[in-house]
């Protein structure tokens, strides 16, 4: 993938993207990113209608991720989305070891079907349950920026103001 759809996918700027990148350059094998040559962006870029050519200068090709560097990517980056979206990752690997493993015992065609039934109800749960805590921060910003709203069309209330100096008794 490269990097303007990876920084779409985890909700950050491209710029931040690229810059969180080359601060950790060492965690970026050149099996994990590479950068595309002049030529492939060209390349690529004119067989595709893209808008990223016209975001994109043709002086600086993108960066192409591997599935391990978009990996990589969500622990470097600081974005809800991407602490949301490693937490997914290294679950599903998790669960890929443990059905491996499990593979590997010999069982019946039904418990094998039970168990990819079980495997696709556990991704729903995790997906429907990353789309209430999305949900959910959308009716916190909802809430917040309304509270903001009537602070700010509410009055300033002007209490009297006790002169300063010296008050000359008019008696």
């Amino acid at each position: 993938m490269l990097d303007f759809d990876l920084a779409e996918m985890y909700a950050v700027e491209t710029r931040v993207l690229n810059q969180a990148v080359k601060r950790n350059i060492e965690r970026f094998p050149a099996d994990f990113m590479f950068q595309l040559s002049k030529e492939e962006w060209i390349l690529i870029s004119s067989q595709f209608v893209m808008t990223s050519r016209v975001k994109r200068p043709k002086s600086s090709p993108p960066f192409a991720f591997t599935e391990h560097g978009a990996l990589m990517l969500s622990s470097i980056l600081r974005s809800e989305i991407a602490v949301e979206t490693s937490i997914n990752i290294t679950r599903a690997f998790v669960r890929i070891r443990q059905n491996l493993t499990l593979l590997s015992i010999p069982m019946k065609l039904s418990e094998l079907e039970h168990r990819i039934t079980d495997l696709s109800k556990e991704v729903n749960d995790i997906l429907r349950d990353q789309n209430d805590i999305n949900e959910e921060t959308r009716v916190q910003l909802d809430a917040i920026s309304t509270a903001l709203a009537e602070l700010q069309a509410k009055p300033k209330e002007e209490k009297p103001r006790r002169r300063i100096g010296f008050i000359q008794d008019d008696k």
